[in-house]
């Protein structure tokens, strides 16, 4: 006998099926780790036919709230959101205090990070990054590429792309650790004052290579995140290319209501 649908909700019965146990799990009904009933389990429950539920868990997966496991199945994420505060996390006090921005933000939500670095050393400027810093695409730049963890979750990558002629007299921006602060705080030390960081985002789906580097589903959103750091003197010091698990970050931005 299947189970009636929360609310009898209008629309395609696998969209109807897939909106309550989006629902489940959003009130704890489903808990972080609990796995989501087999396909089997979820025909009887609702009556309908395999195809059906392998419709609705597509449409689970692209919530972002459970991950599938060859040969397990979908198990619901213990993923909670970091709350991403653009007006806070670039603080000058908080460089000068020692604190990164993903640090300092991390410390904020009472989380446990972490940062892997995947590479450091010369690059060609891909021509985006190239575009931004005011070079030719193609001109070496300084390139710095992490992937940073949250409760031992992988939840962003990020890649740097520096002008060679600012930080080819900084040692410490070619070290693994740049030292307390992270690279702004070195760029500071050596003269590159900020006067602000610039930030685009776009949302779309993650790629295969990238949900693989995220721990994600195929297809789950990802937040494609690009900042200028703009200095004083009106250079760009440095242009990040980020990639985040949707469901990891809210974003709130401070906005002033005068010009």
């Amino acid at each position: 006998m299947g189970t009636a649908v929360e609310g009898g909700r209008s629309g395609p019965r696998y969209v109807q099926i897939a909106d309550e146990i989006v629902q489940q799990i959003r009130a704890g009904v489903l808990k972080p780790g609990d796995m989501v009933p087999s396909e089997s389990e979820l025909v009887d429950r609702y009556g309908v036919s395999g195809g059906t539920i392998r419709k609705a868990m597509v449409e689970v997966r692209a919530s972002g709230l459970v991950e599938t496991r060859h040969g397990k199945g979908s198990i619901v994420k213990d993923r909670p959101p970091v709350r991403h505060r653009s007006s806070d996390r670039f603080r000058r006090s908080l460089r000068q205090g020692g604190k990164a921005a993903y640090l300092a933000e991390s410390a904020q939500s009472g989380a446990t990070a972490k940062v892997s670095v995947l590479y450091i050393g010369p690059m060609e400027a891909p021509a985006d990054a190239a575009r931004r810093l005011g070079v030719p695409a193609g001109t070496q730049v300084l390139a710095r590429r992490r992937l940073y963890f949250r409760n031992g979750t992988p939840v962003e990558t990020a890649s740097s792309y520096l002008p060679w002629d600012v930080v080819k007299d900084i040692p410490e921006l070619f070290a693994e650790n740049p030292g307390g602060g992270g690279i702004y705080a070195r760029l500071e030390d050596h003269g590159h004052e900020f006067a602000e960081f610039v930030e685009t985002l776009q949302a779309r789906p993650a790629s295969k290579a990238e949900a693989s580097e995220l721990a994600l589903s195929p297809g789950a959103p990802v937040v494609h995140l690009i900042r200028e750091a703009r200095t004083t003197a009106g250079v760009v010091a440095e242009v990040c290319d980020t990639l985040m698990a949707a469901d990891q970050f809210v974003f709130e931005y401070r906005i002033p209501a005068d010009d």
